[in-house]
């Protein structure tokens, strides 16, 4: 569980970053990109210039899994309230009250103060009929727009477009102020209510060497209050059309779809070409019409490319710095991940062209992305997989590197895909997440009382700051689902690779002490890695902070053992559905889920010996081994074993047993669980239709803005159903969060009939044990009983009250921690993750009975 410090430490945090981003260089370009200025979707028809904002000072710990959130509390769970100016909303823990007060905007016309750092903003807009508007705001987290929650614009992109209905009279929006200390929000009539916009875009280059033809993506705005369904994109460039189905968009939502383009002749000439983009509606009439730019290039050149993401059905781009020898076959491939506020072009533009290999960079889903964690580590997986395909490179030759939080991405999937790599190269990079967050806290806790004073810490804030925080059984559960996140847990797996510790010598936002750490740690276990300090070097300093020739001459003499050359062999993993495997041997189930669990293999004359430690089940592939009888010992137990083999075994009553290939019902690496792995494998989001009408306005709200987040936070697009529309055979072995409960989704007897976990309005039902009342939310997360490899996300409530405190979906954020099953009430709200009633694992048949669960 992620706990970091509100206001303070993420101002410090913050400054940092941007300073950073500021330095002149290639790669560190302000997020590749410039705002969103101009209105094309309609016209402007209100510029909020005045709002009511509450700053909310907290010096303490709180949990990003579920932060305390008073002031939303207060909006959902009290209909009509609104905030008047001056009006007292609390007392702090100083004693001082919290006031509501008036902030007006800048000459831009931008709330713009520092102030607005762990603050709330709340606009109000009095509409003289029901209306159709586009809310455009920018530099908030998050907006509960007349009590519903919305993604926000947190990195001031200028993207954000809501479609909504105002109510007749007046109409209340609540910001959360985001990254930086200002907000800007608009409201616009739509030109149409449906229409392309061209915020956001995902273009591939087109290249002339190419004939398969190439996707893009463009949003689509629905500001109807009916589905669109029958819709096609028809994309031309130099004559040549093709037609693209797309996927249904819901009522008052704008969605990211993905669209066909067709290849151009190998004797085009090289440079930017235009595209037009035709939306035709279900009646064969063309909707709207948008002409774009679209760059042609040689694939031999620095490029893009783009491809289907199986996690949720997205287009996702990654870039390409090929080789120079045009001609190169069986090279080697580099994976460079980016750090933050990068694009990924501008990451593979840093590096000149390798006559030995191709270098890819995928985009961990956004220029911030998830820190190559979550469905960032996803990406780099499936960019990797497409890359392969496309380059064949030599399979023992892969390599892996980055800068900054790309540098963390190194350390991290290093140490979660240790086989994948022959050498990883970490540039100004920092091997944990939270202990890179706590860089803020210890610069804070060593600073000068004048320092402290400048920040406004007095000595009961630092008294506050240096409190260590006391978790309860419950809050370490859910911590726990962090492990394969804990990337010094796993520092063992570093001895598969070669290692390059790359880092400025006065870096000052990856602090040079934690590379020097990182070298202390290699050299008491470590025979082969190199550790250089870049003399004078800050945390960017051209573009030989990565493409550094000592890297790739250390890459050039490291490969990938072969299986049958592997005689020693450690590996560690947080959980085996992150992580399960290195070379012939797997990981399928632990012991105590979610703790560190290991193997140490070695071969010794003919004999196999492995030691393990919180493991159940384990696979060993020996087909690549000659067919000759030999010994093999675990934990000290003797198996005879005849090569050519898959073996595997279970640990019953201590003991190790051989065993059938594990059934695929149970948990293993194909699906293991933790909340958050509900979210890929080409997930749909099913929503409730069949219970009152707010639960079911609720419901279908609660899904799309997963949606809105998933496509904000992971340029995604997510198919959201209606629980009639859904089948099991239309959705085959497709992941499903269902949103609902027993009593308003049609879906439950469908997909949880079986569940050892029972939700009903003002009842849940937890293998028995039955608790009443509507204030009960849940997550939890189960297979489906009619797939071998797909799972149910569950977001429930048990009423009106539990609906609401279960609003906020920081499953989709990066560094939060979420077991099997969570349990809280309306209470998580006011005081966070210490009052969450019940949090755990199940078992690895998936039921609660074997699980290992905590109460409150």
């Amino acid at each position: 569980m992620i706990r970091n410090i509100s206001f303070l430490i993420v101002l410090i945090f913050i400054s940092i970053q941007i300073q950073a981003q500021q330095r002149t260089g290639n790669i560190v370009e302000y997020f590749g990109k410039e705002k969103v200025e101009t209105i094309e979707e309609g016209r402007l028809i209100h510029v909020f210039k005045e709002a009511l904002t509450l700053k909310v000072p907290t010096y303490r710990f709180n949990s990003s899994t579920f932060p305390e959130d008073p002031v939303f509390s207060r909006f959902l769970m009290h209909d009509g309230y609104e905030p008047k100016k001056d009006e007292v909303f609390n007392v702090d823990f100083l004693g001082e009250p919290m006031v509501w007060k008036t902030i007006t905007v800048d000459t831009s016309n931008t709330f713009n103060d520092r102030e607005l750092r762990s603050s709330y903003v709340c606009l109000k807009y009095k509409s003289g009929a029901e209306k159709t508007v586009l809310f455009e705001a920018s530099g908030h987290s998050l907006v509960l727009i007349n009590g519903m929650p919305h993604e926000g614009d947190h990195y001031d992109f200028g993207y954000n477009l809501i479609p909504l209905k105002l109510k007749k009279g007046l109409n209340v929006f609540v910001l959360k102020v985001g990254r930086f200390p200002r907000i800007r929000a608009r409201l616009i009539e739509p030109e149409s209510e449906i229409q392309f916009t061209t915020r956001d875009l995902t273009m591939p280059d087109i290249l002339v060497e190419e004939t398969k033809g190439f996707k893009g993506a463009i949003r689509v705005i629905n500001g109807t209050e009916g589905w669109l369904k029958n819709y096609t994109i028809e994309s031309t460039i130099k004559g040549k059309a093709i037609k693209t189905e797309i996927s249904n968009i819901p009522p008052m939502s704008v969605r990211k779809i993905p669209f066909s383009i067709a290849h151009v002749s190998d004797d085009t000439v090289l440079g930017t070409y235009d595209l037009t983009l035709n939306l035709i509606n279900n009646k064969k009439e063309s909707q709207d019409i948008k002409t774009i730019p679209v760059e042609v290039k040689s694939k031999h050149k620095h490029h893009k490319r783009t491809f289907i993401s199986h996690l949720d059905g997205s287009l996702q781009y990654y870039s390409v710095a090929p080789s120079s020898n045009d001609t190169l076959t069986n090279g080697a491939l580099f994976l460079s991940v980016h750090g933050a506020s990068v694009e990924a072009v501008n990451q593979a533009n840093a590096y000149k062209q390798k006559d030995w290999g191709n270098l890819i960079a995928p985009t961990n889903r956004r220029p911030f992305g998830y820190a190559w964690e979550d469905l960032g580590r996803l990406d780099a997986l499936e960019v990797l997989t497409d890359a392969k395909d496309i380059y064949q490179p030599n399979p023992q030759k892969i390599y892996l590197t980055g800068h900054s939080m790309g540098g963390h991405g190194s350390w991290y999937l290093g140490a979660t895909y240790p086989d994948k790599f022959a050498a990883i190269a970490p540039c100004a990079g920092y091997p944990d997440l939270l202990l890179y967050r706590d860089v803020s806290l210890n610069r804070i806790l060593k600073s000068s009382e004048e320092e402290l004073r400048a920040f406004g810490i007095t000595p009961k804030v630092l008294s506050r700051l240096q409190l260590t925080p006391e978790l309860n059984p419950v809050e370490t559960i859910i911590e726990r689902a962090g492990t394969p996140s804990r990337t010094l847990k796993l520092i063992r797996n570093y001895l598969h690779h070669g290692v390059y510790i790359l880092h400025g010598e006065k870096d000052n936002v990856v602090p040079t002490y934690i590379a020097r750490d990182m070298r202390k740690r290699l050299g008491e276990f470590h025979p082969d890695f190199t550790y250089y300090e870049y003399p004078e070097g800050t945390h960017w300093y051209g573009n030989h902070s990565v493409d550094w020739p000592p890297i790739f001459n250390l890459f050039r003499e490291r490969t990938i053992p072969e299986d049958k050359d592997v005689d020693k062999l450690e590996f560690y993993t947080g959980a085996p559905g992150v992580s399960s495997k290195s070379h012939f041997i797997t990981i399928h189930q632990q012991e105590i889920p979610f703790e560190v669990s290991s193997f140490d293999y070695s071969k010794e004359e003919g004999k196999h010996i492995l030691k393990t430690d919180n493991v159940a089940l384990i696979e060993m592939d020996f087909r690549m081994f000659d067919k000759v009888e030999s010994e093999l010992l675990v934990d000290g137990v003797s198996f005879s074993i005849n090569g050519n083999e898959m073996l595997f075994l279970k640990k019953e009553d201590g003991e190790w047993k051989t065993t059938n290939k594990p059934s695929l019902k149970e948990k293993g690496p194909h699906r293991n669980g933790g909340f958050k792995d509900a979210f890929r494998n080409n997930v749909v989001f099913v929503f409730a239709t069949k219970g009152t009408q707010e639960e079911n306005n609720w419901y279908y709200n609660r899904a799309r803005f997963d949606a809105e987040t998933m496509w904000y936070r992971a340029n995604g697009s997510v198919d959201l159903v209606k629980d009639v529309d859904f089948s099991l055979s239309k959705y085959a072995n497709r992941n499903v969060v269902l949103y609902g409960n027993k009593t308003n989704n049609a879906t439950w007897n469908q997909l949880l009939k079986e569940s050892p976990i029972q939700v009903e309005n003002d009842q849940v039902d937890i293998n028995g044990k039955k608790l009443s009342g509507d204030q009960w939310g849940m997550y939890f997360i189960v297979p489906r009983t009619d797939s071998d490899i797909a799972s149910v996300g569950v977001v429930t409530a048990s009423g009106e009250k539990g609906m609401k405190a279960a609003y906020m979906n920081h499953y989709l954020v990066n560094g939060t921690t979420f077991p099997d099953v969570l349990l809280f009430d309306d209470e998580v709200l006011i005081n966070g993750t210490s009052v969450v009633k019940c949090a755990g694992f199940l078992g690895n048949d998936w039921s609660v009975e074997r699980g290992d669960f905590e109460w409150k």
